[in-house]
């Protein structure tokens, strides 16, 4: 198995296949540095905080993560109420950044004397539709891997969905006017994920360890790094928090601080004859539903599944059905965060009718019990497909 992509995506289903008795390559274009210095995801649904405890990968996400029980909102001028989405589903997720996951991986990887190359160049993939495609790629010279399979986890702009002709393609795009401004710092978190609406925009207490937390705020997508010092960041976060939120941040230096454009984007199909599409080369959702490394999951638990049956049984019903169930995912998974985006965000132009609209829906779900159960299936993640 050819993996392209040393990510999150790309380890989790090297490991997964090791320990199935399948043997992978993994090329990566970056450096392993450069892979573990990316600050993404922190919030894992409960179908991810098992599948990592099944794989062996559980031990300290669980000494160190957050264990998170639901979300509170906050909307300017109403009471902020708290969403529990373990009352109304009876699972528990955890607040772990993508960073730990990763180096978790990389180690199970080196413990295992897994194959990553790192730094590999000029990624090509070759007779897809051929029972015996290949790889060639460049690292001290041309080298060329053959394979089973190839799994392509190496994101939007990788070789791997341009691998499949334009014309089998049907792409998905929306792209918010705005972005994300996010600090981590090395302070004691708000004790609840907390999703704040405010006329001066969109703000987001969230968490890593104990002593590590992540704010957000919505920012223009013009807005550069240094325009936004940190004591110029807490004071627009806090002025967006209801007062007695603010009163409680522990705010000190960020240790990292980076602006994120937000998007969404979905390519069908996920399958083009050898090559299966997994994790960011197949769809990017916004954060605001905490979907994204959740959605690349559920990809390696629908492919690792399928390549298992394939190599123990020789059936290839679930290698057969692969994109169909992993979009259903998707496409369910891109609608609640879209919901959530629309739902939360201040949209430039919007009319005083939209604003409404927008109010009337948060009411709507701070008084309904049946609204806020929905919202929490969704969130805490749906189970996967038998």
């Amino acid at each position: 198995m050819a993996i392209i992509g040393g990510g999150p995506a790309g380890l989790l289903l090297s490991h997964i296949l090791h320990r199935n008795g399948i043997d992978s390559i993994v090329l990566e274009r970056q450096s392993r540095r450069h892979v573990l210095e990316r600050i993404r995801a922190g919030v894992l649904e409960a179908g991810t905080v098992a599948l990592l405890r099944e794989v062996g990968l559980g031990e300290r996400m669980d000494r160190e993560g957050h264990p998170h029980d639901g979300s509170a909102m906050a909307w300017e001028g109403r009471p902020r109420f708290f969403i529990d989405t373990k009352k109304f589903t009876g699972k528990q997720m955890m607040a772990y950044g993508q960073t730990a996951i990763t180096e978790d991986l990389y180690a199970a990887r080196d413990a295992a004397g897994g194959e990553v190359i790192d730094e590999a160049a000029n990624v090509r993939l070759h007779e897809l539709n051929s029972d015996r495609p290949y790889i060639t790629y460049e690292k001290e010279g041309s080298r060329r891997i053959d394979c089973d399979y190839v799994a392509g986890c190496d994101g939007q702009h990788g070789v791997s969905p341009s691998s499949i002709p334009v014309s089998l393609r049907k792409t998905y795009e929306k792209s918010y006017p705005f972005g994300w401004l996010g600090i981590m710092s090395e302070t004691p978190p708000f004790p609840e994920l907390c999703y704040c609406y405010h006329h001066r925009g969109f703000a987001l207490a969230s968490m890593r360890t104990p002593m590590l937390s992540r704010y957000y705020i919505q920012c223009d997508l013009g807005a550069k790094l240094e325009e936004w010092p940190d004591e110029r960041f807490w004071h627009e976060f806090k002025a967006r928090c209801p007062k007695d939120m603010a009163d409680r941040i522990i705010t000190g230096p960020s240790i990292e601080k980076s602006i994120a454009p937000l998007r969404s984007f979905v390519a069908e199909p996920m399958r083009y004859g050898r090559l299966f599409l997994a994790g960011d080369a197949a769809h990017i959702v916004p954060p605001t539903g905490a979907k994204g490394l959740n959605l690349a999951v559920s990809d390696v638990f629908y492919l690792s599944r399928a390549l298992i049956e394939a190599y123990r049984a020789g059936k290839t019903h679930y290698l057969d059905c692969y994109s169909d169930m992993a979009l259903r995912r998707v496409w369910g998974a891109a609608r609640m965060s879209w919901w959530l985006t629309m739902l939360l965000h201040r949209f430039p132009g919007e009319t005083r009718f939209e604003e409404q609209m927008r109010l009337n829906q948060f009411d709507y779900l701070h008084a309904s019990e049946h609204a806020q159960a929905s919202l929490a299936e969704q969130y805490v993640g749906l189970p996967f497909e038998a």
